[in-house]
């Protein structure tokens, strides 16, 4: 790693250490048999364990007994930790369903949270849900979860005649922990009941304590030398891959590809994960979620889905986005190591990417040039929920290089309040020789309690700032914004909570220039069975190409599961906007605006997932808003976006999914710069996933557009009225076993 030349001021923090909260003990019992579900659905009985029986609401009410009673057993052996869960309620009320694995977020569930290093800030956490169907992740307090930490654990589930139960096996080879004589580990159980919003745990975690989740744990010990052994994984996998595209100059084109590589993972001193990979699995199987691209001043991102990047990807979340890995485009290689040890946490990666080098035409001198990437973070946690980090992240490309070097640090002020700041410098090399260097502050306080919350931060770049590998909309701002609401939180009631909210942003140029401002008001109110509805106003400023812009927007959201059957939601926005991208020979301009969103969600049998999904964005011209000679047309453009998606799970490892996509910009050519676009798409993937890493795949997907080739035409690519013309086709088959040693 390049060595990265630091600023010398830096916003600092005092390192006082905070002792920790005395917690209560639960011892756990050593087992010889391992416990079976169907003795818990009998009440046969077994060898010796711990039961937990009392658990407090943190929602809807905080502090209120549970609603259904709920007992929790614990026992241990050599190998594993075993939680068996007997949970009361009616059947027909209890929302699960044979899902895939991780989507069990709006179910009825079970949880366990450990912290194994007992440093009160990170835990992993196990969900299970009525049918057995696994969820699992990593959460720090004050960050939130990482559901992209996926681990080999075993889990069944049952329906029974007054609830359901369920058994979780947890290998010992699958956590961190440090070695001893006996463990002490912070804990907490919980059973999250859906159609009431309810959330309950055991011990109490005070809703009015949080962000504090894991600084709220009870101890868990195991009084015998336990170890997770040798913990070695190779996932060898292979992918065939075959179809047709339709290249814009040279016209259809046939390509056949199979690709073979080796993921290799490695636990060091019980703390540390080292991945190493042969042709390492870079692909991505699921499809990206659909996005609104059109008149946005800002690029449209999507989330990280390839599993190499995805796994420990919190440990580059830092308060600015200097590391976003949807950069690295087309890698060949990776390597990672992450993981911590007492205080200390470390996460490095190393991996090429050939797409700047493919791009480049073929007698360029940089053409099949690889780019090297890399990112390496330090951090230290102190006192309770505070640590302080370093980050260093580079990029290489031939003659040109970008290095981003930052100090950040999250520190307790006491009660809820917080605060956070990053300090960062960024020097780069661009092709020809030229170098521009920058800085990027930023800064915030927050607090939260049971009633209010409230949050103030500022960020300061410099011009000259770039972050290659990072996302960061725009530089050369000073901007502050400010937000807080009030909730009113009822009991016995089926409104959970309601009350206004108010944020305000406001940045300007290092010149004194205000770039933008914007004040909106809101009033949220939350009821049960997940109901949630929002109402809004905004006014803005906004300059633009050096033209002032007033803006303004009403604003209608609602979401809602009245039944486990069907889920409902939709958003509209409509205001005074601006046409960022007017037709050659016209300035930007104001413009009426029309978005919505709606959507819902059927599950006929529990077995079946249908959603629908239909965004729609307009921009339409006023008369007294064109611009000189802009001829009139009510359109500016229309964009629709129409999405059907049916999963159909045979049983929690064997499922089918089919998506339907349909994509349209219907634009007036007079006053913006847009292409009349169709797309339509088909897409449909068979998934048998026994566990992470081993896994089989196949799918396939067709593509249609609105356009015709013909080579004696300048361009050979041409604009149709109907998706007629089949641009990409694919068929794919992609098999990963895990082996474990």
């Amino acid at each position: 790693m390049h060595r990265i030349v630091s600023t010398a001021i830096f916003v600092c923090f005092s390192a006082s250490l905070c002792s920790s909260e005395s917690s209560a003990v639960l011892h756990i019992p050593r087992v010889h048999r391992a416990p079976k579900l169907q003795e818990f659905i009998d009440g046969t009985p077994r060898e010796a364990e711990v039961a937990v029986t009392e658990y407090w609401q943190m929602d809807p009410v905080d502090g209120a007994p549970i609603s259904q009673p709920t007992t929790a057993f614990l026992s241990y052996d050599e190998r594993n930790l075993y939680v068996g869960w007997i949970c009361k309620d009616d059947p027909k009320k209890i929302r699960s369903r044979v899902a895939r694995r991780e989507d069990v977020m709006n179910d009825d569930r079970v949880t366990i949270n450990i912290d194994t290093f007992q440093d009160h800030t990170h835990a992993y956490w196990f969900d299970v849900n009525a049918y057995g169907v696994q969820s699992d992740g990593i959460t720090t307090d004050g960050v939130g979860d990482d559901v992209s930490w996926d681990s080999l654990w075993y889990s069944e589930g049952k329906f029974t005649k007054d609830g359901y139960v369920v058994l979780e096996s947890i290998p010992f080879r699958s956590l961190r922990f440090p070695a001893g004589n006996s463990q002490n580990w912070g804990f907490t159980l919980c059973r999250f009941i859906a159609r009431n919003n309810e959330t309950s745990c055991s011990p109490h975690i005070a809703r009015a304590r949080l962000p504090q989740w894991v600084g709220q744990f009870d101890t868990l010990n195991i009084q015998e030398n336990i170890s997770p052994g040798r913990n070695m994984q190779f996932i060898p996998y292979e992918m065939f891959s075959k179809g047709r595209y339709l290249d814009s100059e040279t016209g259809p084109q046939s390509f056949n590809t199979n690709r073979v590589g080796l993921d290799a993972k490695m636990v060091l001193r019980d703390a540390f994960t080292l991945d190493m990979a042969i042709n390492p699995d870079f692909s991505q199987v699921e499809s990206d979620q659909p996005q609104v691209t059109v008149n946005q001043r800002y690029e449209v991102v999507y989330s990280e889905q390839r599993p190499f990047f995805t796994e420990n990807a919190s440990l580059f979340k830092l308060p600015e986005q200097l590391f976003f890995s949807r950069r690295i485009v087309d890698p060949q290689f990776g390597v990672r190591i992450g993981g911590s040890a007492g205080r200390w946490s470390l996460g490095a990666l190393v991996a090429d990417d050939r797409a700047l080098g493919k791009q480049a035409a073929e007698s360029d001198a940089d053409h099949d040039k690889r780019a090297l990437d890399e990112a390496l973070r330090l951090q230290y946690d102190f006192g309770h929920q505070s640590y302080i980090g370093l980050t260093a992240i580079n990029t290489d490309f031939t003659s040109t290089y970008n290095r981003v070097g930052s100090l950040d640090a999250r520190k307790e002020l006491g009660g809820n309040w917080f605060a956070k700041a990053l300090l960062a410098y960024s020097t780069t090399r661009h092709a020809g020789g030229s170098h521009k260097d920058g800085k990027d502050l930023f800064f915030s306080v927050s607090d939260s309690t049971l009633h209010t919350s409230f949050n103030s931060t500022y960020i300061d770049r410099s011009p000259g700032f770039v972050s290659t590998l990072g996302y960061i909309p725009r530089v050369d701002i000073r901007d502050w914004s400010n937000s807080a609401s009030y909730r009113w939180r009822l009991k016995n009631s089926s409104v959970v909570d309601f009350g206004p909210s108010l944020s305000q942003d406001v940045n300007w140029d290092r010149q004194g220039r205000i770039q933008e401002w914007s004040v909106k008001p809101s009033f949220t109110l939350d009821m049960l069975r997940l109901t949630y509805f929002t109402i809004a106003h905004s006014e803005s400023f906004e300059l633009f190409n050096n033209i002032a812009f007033r803006k303004h927007s009403n604003i209608f959201q609602a979401s809602s599961e009245p039944s486990k059957r069907f889920a409902l939601s939709g958003d509209v926005e409509i205001g005074r906007g601006v046409n960022y991208y007017p037709a050659a020979g016209l300035q930007p301009f104001p413009a009426h605006f029309a978005n919505a969103d709606a959507g819902f969600t059927w599950r006929p049998v529990p077995q079946m997932r249908i959603d629908e999904s239909y965004i729609y964005s307009r921009l339409g011209a006023d008369k007294n808003w064109l611009p000189q000679n802009a001829p009139f047309s009510s359109a500016i453009f229309n964009n629709h976006i129409l999405r059907t998606k049916v999963n159909y799970q045979f049983t929690r490892f064997l499922g089918l999914r089919t998506i339907l996509d349909y994509r349209g910009v219907l634009p007036n050519t007079s006053l913006v710069a847009l292409d009349r676009s169709k797309y339509l798409g088909a897409d449909v993937l068979l998934t048998y996933l026994l566990h992470p890493g081993t896994a089989v795949y196949a799918g396939y997907s067709d593509i249609y557009e609105n356009v015709n080739f013909n080579p004696l035409q300048n361009p050979a690519l041409q604009r149709t009225q109907f998706p007629d013309t089949n641009t990409g086709r694919q068929l794919f088959v992609k098999v990963s076993y895990m082996f474990r040693y």
